[in-house]
């Protein structure tokens, strides 16, 4: 039915306004972490650019938060707000692939899953997530670590342009060539700017690769760790493969009583020539007793869904943790293994992520995305289905992750890292952060953006604190004024992303 408090939206904008009380307000307002149940005022499914800058200067006018949408697999639940607008962008899931250039333009609202079904036809990719069913948007503004970022980088270094409406309503294109220092701020200082809406990527030819699974007795993690450290570093860049502590997950070719038991994972592909693969794995093979293992080439797009029905699955609880390593050593691959009794269930994940090749390419001052020097970045990703487990299970991931801290860096990946992670911001964000604090005053000064990892404005508003602007508000206060409604209706100067 709908209130009067949200009429002036739905006269502005061609997606659905769906307020607590409307149909499919309850699916409408959940998102992947069940662990986080928030009721925002209203719910807008973006159906065009000019339906995100009337959100946006709605929002202004009423003083209520905003929460972007893409994929919605933020494990701290930035996706929604109490109380607030949530732009959905779940619906806009379209990609267009230019095979000659090379470029892929996709939506927010698309998933790697949809990206790489719609490149794998040209026998293209750019690099991703893990998880097919993670949104491209977030990923690539947190950074982007994936299969592929030994050959080609991260996913945020592959952007080439991104569309983006500002805090005030506005659109701009950003790029090395137009709003150069909003572009920089975008690869890796995650959603603080703005809310994107379409990103353009480079593509790099990928089409049939050799996937490898090993697994090996968790309690043989600190061998196969070991091996696995020598063999990555040794590796062409071609190799793209994590090191993991789960569960048995009951696949096949791993035996059924290890099922449910604690093992360690080597996962991953060879992008060179498939035929070449098999060699490359042995190393591995030879590295411990192997429980079980399966290779075969197979398309690209299949590595990146092979584990969403376990790592995938929305609705689960989850809490996470993350750090960046220099090296894998022995003593992370024994805080690993200590830890790998208490894995909380078989969607849960942790994981050592490679991070050199490419990326190291990169100057750590290039995009704000700075940590460049270490060569892994592990996560603690815990996920279980009840309710009831979440005090033993959080407690589990955080007392492996301040064992492992002591052997880390001070910052972590942004997009592995949860709500409570806030004060890590400016360890995380590293050199760049003070720039990334005078862009946010630039683009956003009051700190509309900031639900997310938040950047803080470098220059205060009007002598008050930058903080997030709606902490204390009176109800009249939170009133929109004739002159505020009526600023929300957006000139259509921008055309569909």
């Amino acid at each position: 039915m709908g209130s009067d408090r949200f009429a002036v939206l739905r006269e502005q904008v061609r997606g659905q306004v769906i307020e607590e009380g409307d149909a499919g307000y309850e699916a409408a307002r959940r998102v992947y972490n069940g662990m986080v149940d928030r009721h925002p005022a209203a719910v807008l499914q973006v159906s065009q650019v000019a339906d995100v800058m009337a959100g946006i200067r709605f929002a202004r006018g009423l003083g209520i938060d905003v929460a972007v949408r893409g994929g919605g697999h933020s494990a701290p639940g930035f996706g929604t707000v109490d109380g607030g607008l949530v732009l959905d962008f779940s619906a806009r899931r379209g990609i267009r692939v230019d095979p000659a250039a090379r470029t892929a333009r996709v939506e927010p609202g698309a998933t790697w899953a949809d990206y790489n079904h719609a490149t794998h036809a040209f026998g293209l990719a750019s690099p991703g997530g893990i998880i097919g069913s993670t949104g491209v948007s977030g990923l690539t503004l947190g950074g982007g670590i994936g299969y592929l970022n030994r050959k080609y980088g991260l996913a945020c270094d592959n952007l080439v342009s991104a569309d983006v409406v500002l805090a005030d309503g506005t659109f701009v294109t950003a790029s090395e060539a137009e709003n150069a220092d909003l572009f920089w701020a975008l690869r890796g200082g995650s959603g603080n700017f703005g809310a994107v809406t379409s990103l353009e990527f480079r593509l790099h030819p990928v089409d049939m690769v050799h996937i490898g699974l090993i697994f090996f007795d968790a309690a043989l993690g600190a061998q196969a760790g070991a091996a696995y450290r020598e063999w990555i570093a040794s590796e062409p860049e071609e190799m793209g493969a994590f090191l993991g502590f789960h569960q048995g997950p009951p696949v096949p070719f791993l035996p059924e009583e290890w099922h449910g038991r604690p093992v360690a994972v080597i996962a991953g592909m060879w992008t060179g020539d498939p035929e070449a693969g098999p060699v490359h794995w042995q190393h591995m093979l030879d590295a411990a007793p192997v429980l079980g293992s399966f290779f075969a080439p197979m398309p690209y797009p299949a590595l990146n869904i092979m584990f969403d029905g376990l790592n995938g699955v929305p609705g689960l609880q989850g809490y996470w943790k993350a750090d960046f390593l220099r090296s894998l050593s022995d003593d992370a691959l024994r805080v690993a293994v200590e830890h790998s009794p208490g894995i909380p269930s078989v969607h849960s994940a942790n994981h050592f992520y490679p991070v050199d090749g490419a990326v190291q390419r990169v100057a750590p001052e290039a995009t704000a995305f700075a940590y460049r020097n270490v060569n892994f970045a592990p996560v603690i990703a815990g996920q279980w289905p009840e309710p009831s487990d979440n005090d033993k299970n959080i407690a589990w991931v955080r007392e492996y992750w301040a064992a492992l801290h002591e052997y880390s860096e001070p910052g972590g990946y942004l997009n592995f890292q949860d709500s409570d992670d806030q004060s890590r911001i400016e360890a995380t964000l590293g050199s760049n952060y003070p720039r990334l604090a005078e862009l946010k005053a630039k683009y956003d000064p009051d700190n509309f953006f900031h639900i997310n990892q938040n950047i803080i404005p470098a220059t205060p508003v009007a002598g008050v604190p930058s903080q997030a602007r709606t902490a204390q508000r009176t109800p009249a206060e939170a009133q929109p004024s004739e002159a505020a409604l009526s600023e929300s209706n957006p000139p259509e100067t921008a055309s569909n992303a």
